[in-house]
């Protein structure tokens, strides 16, 4: 009894003593800039069980963990903005008991989340799912609303959890909303036109010529002609002087008229970037996918044009905390580089 007692103690200065070296470490590096967000490519569950010998669904519970363990090491860090990307569209081609496991141990670990001694809770994080929620099953989709609605006034520290996400869907999305608003813009311009009558410049026009040209017509048949007819010509236009200047004004409201038209007719950069599932955060400034493989795999394309990208070999569960010191040092070293990057664009 009286080892087991001493052992526990042992274990939590130990515990203890690493916690107050690795604030120290943090603490030092705060002096450099400290990348405001971090997103994650969850890679190499399956292959780290299968190099454990154990069962597909170890993996997944080891990679949830490794989530945790670095989930609070940014936010210690002074990160705000974390993205892990972990279940992407085409994920839902793979073996059905695979998806169905997956989808349910994600329906635990919410629920996880939402407990107060949680590192959602510590930290004050708030959630967002983010990607087509749609092909979410029931109660999947229900726990993520459940989460992003209990955690929508935490505003410390934000987790965005990309699920059903694929960079093509996301802007195949905004494209597609970018239009739909558009249409209603241009929809309600031209009925606002027909309330206000702004077409009548045009009819008005051609109303005032033809009465010029039929002067001048009955003129001729009357056997005017020379300087008579160009007095009376004249006289035309001076009588209608009114009538002219008020289709002047009425072309000048038209010509304004067709510059809204074409400037809300038109879909600009911020009309596609407000649409995008990402607007909710700014575009990460490190991009970290374990196993080794540089490819993004359909994540994050548009955001991160001006991005750190560090792929160290560990698979996901063996990522720690100095692939992550390791990953924010190299972003210091090449801040002043990427930031006169982003200027630029």
């Amino acid at each position: 009894m009286m080892d087991k007692i001493g052992g526990d103690r042992t274990s939590q200065l130990y515990g203890g003593l690493l916690t107050f070296l690795r604030k120290c470490l943090f603490k030092v590096m705060s002096v450099g800039p400290i990348p405001n967000h971090i997103a994650f490519i969850m890679d190499g569950n399956r292959r780290y069980a299968k190099k454990q010998n154990s069962g597909e669904g170890a993996g997944h519970r080891a990679g949830y963990s490794s989530l945790m363990s670095l989930l609070r090491y940014c936010y210690e860090l002074g990160v705000k903005y974390v993205t892990v990307y972990a279940f992407s569209i085409d994920n839902f081609r793979r073996r059905p008991e695979e998806v169905k496991y997956v989808m349910d141990l994600m329906i635990e670990k919410i629920e996880e989340l939402l407990k107060e001694e949680s590192i959602v809770g510590q930290y004050g994080i708030r959630v967002y799912f983010i990607g087509n929620l749609k092909l979410l099953s029931e109660p999947v989709r229900f726990a993520a609303e459940k989460a992003m609605k209990a955690t929508a006034k935490n505003n410390k520290a934000i987790l965005l959890v990309c699920v059903a996400y694929t960079s093509c869907d996301e802007i195949m999305h905004a494209v597609q909303e970018s239009c739909k608003l558009k249409r209603k813009e241009i929809q309600m311009l031209l009925e606002s036109q027909v309330r206000g009558g702004s077409t009548v410049g045009f009819r008005q026009q051609k109303k005032i010529s033809d009465l010029v040209v039929h002067d001048i017509q009955e003129s001729y048949e009357d056997g005017l002609h020379g300087s008579e007819a160009r007095h009376l010509l004249e006289g035309s236009y001076e009588d209608n002087s009114d009538d002219i200047a008020r289709t002047c004004d009425c072309l000048i409201e038209e010509v304004e008229v067709c510059e809204k038209e074409m400037k809300a007719s038109s879909i600009e950069l911020v009309d596609v970037e407000k649409h995008m599932y990402m607007a909710v955060a700014p575009d990460p400034d490190i991009l970290i996918r374990s196993s080794g493989e540089t490819r993004l795999s359909n994540f994050l394309l548009w955001q991160t044009t001006n991005c750190l990208l560090y792929s160290p070999a560990a698979l996901w569960p063996e990522l720690g905390m100095w692939h992550l010191v390791w990953a924010v040092l190299n972003f210091q070293q090449s801040y002043q580089y990427l930031e006169k990057k982003r200027k630029t664009m």
